[in-house]
C-alpha cells in the first residue's frame, strides 16, 4: 500500500475534524499517512509525524541546495511566482517563500520515502506540498472548501494545473473552479462531500417557547463568521420587543471587538460569547436553542449546519457558496440574501410565530442530511475515490538528463 503524506496549514486542528477522519480512513485501507503541519503543533494530540516549525536551520540549508539541484523541476514555478499573474509584489515575494519551505518540506519528507501528498485546503500549505511533490517526483493533491477558494485563491490556477485530482467538498465549488478556471480537466475536480456521524447526534426535541427565542451559533470568532451582524440583528429585535438569548459558541482573534460591540449595543444580558466548546459538550446547546443561526460572509458547507439538521433543529443561514445544497428554503430549513439585515430579522420574526408547525422542516432536515451528508458514508466515498486516482496517476518526471548526471 502507498505511503501519503497528509499536510494541513495546521494539525491537528479541533475545528477540523474531517481532517483527522480521513487520515483515520486511509489508514484503515492500509496506506501508511504521513500526517503534517505546516504551522507548530504545540502540545496538541495527536502529535504530527513533520512539522514544518520551529525551522530546523540545516534542512533549511539543505533545501536550498535541493533547489539547485532539481533546477530543472521548479524552474516554471519560478518563471510563475515571477513573470505571470496578477498578484502583487508582496505576494510574489512571500509565494517565493513558500517555494523554498516546499522544497524543505521535501527534505523532511525524504526519510519517509512517500508516494503522494495532499493538502486539506487551498492555503499556503497546498504551495508546500505542490512544490515538494515536483522535487521528490510525485503526485500532489488538494482538497478545497470555501474561504480557501473564494477569499484567499492566490496562485489556484498553478495548483489546479499541478494537482492529480482536486477534492472540493459541493457542486457549487466544482462549477464555481471550472467556470474560473477554464484549461482545467473536468475530470480532475472531484465532489466529495463531508459529514457528521449520525450515531453521535441523536434528534432532539424542538425547544418551543412562547416569550423567549433562543439563537445559537456555532463558528470560530473570526470576520469571515460575520458575528457582527448577528449582534445587530440582535439589537434590532430587542428595540422591536423580541426577548431573545443569543449563545455564540466558538473561540477566535474576533473576540475583544465582538465583547466591546456588545457592550456598546446593550446586549450583555441577550448575548453571551461561550468560548470554545468540545465537541461531546454541544448537545445542551443544541437542545436550548430554536433556530441555529450561521451569519458568515464565506463558507463551505458548515459541519454546525449539518449538525443541528440531525438534530431536527430549525436553520437559518445565507443562500452562499454549496449552502443551499444542505438548506433548502422552505423545505430542509431557511436561507436569507447574505448580508440582508432586514430579511434575516424579518425571517425571524416569522420563525419566532411559525416554529410550532414546522415539524414538517425539522424532519426533513434530519432525513435530507442523513441521506447526502452521513459521515461514515462519505468517509468510505472518500477512501474510494482517493485510492483509485492514486493508482490511476503516474507518477510525474521533471528533472533533466542532463542534471540528472551532475
Amino acid at each position: 500500500m502507498p505511503t501519503i503524506a497528509y499536510i494541513a496549514n495546521q494539525f491537528p486542528a479541533t475545528v477540523e475534524p474531517y481532517v483527522e477522519d480521513e487520515i483515520l480512513e486511509l489508514r484503515c485501507r492500509g496506506a501508511r499517512v504521513i500526517t503534517s503541519t505546516a504551522r507548530s503543533a504545540g502540545h496538541s494530540c495527536p502529535t504530527p509525524d513533520v512539522s514544518l516549525q520551529p525551522l530546523q536551520w540545516f534542512a533549511l540549508l539543505e533545501s536550498l541546495l535541493l533547489l539547485v539541484r532539481r533546477a530543472s523541476a521548479i524552474g516554471p514555478i519560478f518563471v510563475r511566482i515571477l513573470f505571470h499573474g496578477r498578484e502583487s509584489l508582496n505576494r510574489r515575494l512571500r509565494c517565493l517563500l513558500h517555494t523554498w519551505l516546499g522544497a524543505y518540506y521535501a527534505v523532511l519528507l525524504q526519510p519517509f520515502d512517500v508516494d503522494h501528498i495532499h493538502a486539506h485546503h487551498g492555503y499556503f500549505s497546498s504551495w508546500v506540498a505542490m512544490v515538494a511533490a515536483r522535487l521528490l517526483q510525485v503526485d500532489f493533491s488538494l482538497t478545497l472548501h470555501g474561504s480557501d477558494l473564494f477569499l484567499h485563491g492566490a496562485y489556484l490556477d498553478t495548483k489546479l494545473t499541478e494537482c492529480a485530482f482536486c477534492l472540493t467538498i459541493s457542486e457549487f465549488n466544482r462549477a464555481y473552479i471550472l467556470r474560473k478556471f477554464p484549461h482545467i480537466s473536468p475530470a480532475k475536480i472531484i465532489v466529495q462531500r463531508l459529514g457528521v456521524d449520525p450515531s453521535s447526534v441523536p434528534a432532539c426535541a424542538p425547544a418551543i417557547r412562547t416569550r423567549c427565542m433562543v439563537l445559537l451559533s456555532v463558528g470560530r470568532l473570526h470576520p469571515v463568521k460575520n458575528h457582527s451582524f448577528l449582534l445587530d440583528a440582535c439589537a434590532r429585535l430587542r428595540d422591536q420587543g423580541v426577548d431573545t438569548l443569543c449563545l455564540i459558541a466558538g473561540e477566535g482573534s474576533e473576540r475583544r471587538f465582538l465583547e466591546q460591540k456588545i457592550e456598546a449595543l446593550g446586549l450583555a444580558n441577550r448575548v453571551s460569547l461561550l468560548g470554545h466548546i468540545p465537541h461531546g459538550e454541544l448537545e445542551p446547546l443544541y437542545t436550548l436553542a430554536d433556530v441555529v443561526v450561521l451569519t458568515s460572509r464565506s463558507e463551505g458547507i458548515p459541519l454546525a449546519l449539518m449538525e443541528a439538521m440531525m438534530r431536527e433543529k430549525l436553520v437559518l443561514a445565507p443562500a452562499i457558496t454549496g449552502i443551499p445544497e444542505l438548506v433548502k428554503d422552505g423545505q430542509t430549513g431557511f436561507l436569507f440574501q447574505p448580508g440582508s439585515l432586514d430579511e434575516f430579522v424579518a425571517r425571524l420574526w416569522w420563525l419566532r410565530g411559525a416554529a410550532p408547525s414546522l415539524d414538517h422542516v425539522r424532519h426533513a432536515a434530519r432525513a435530507h442530511a442523513l441521506a447526502h451528508f452521513d459521515r461514515n458514508t462519505n468517509l468510505h466515498s472518500f477512501g474510494d475515490v482517493f485510492l483509485a486516482r492514486m493508482r490511476r496517476n503516474p507518477i510525474p518526471v521533471y528533472e533533466s538528463p542532463v542534471l540528472q548526471q551532475i
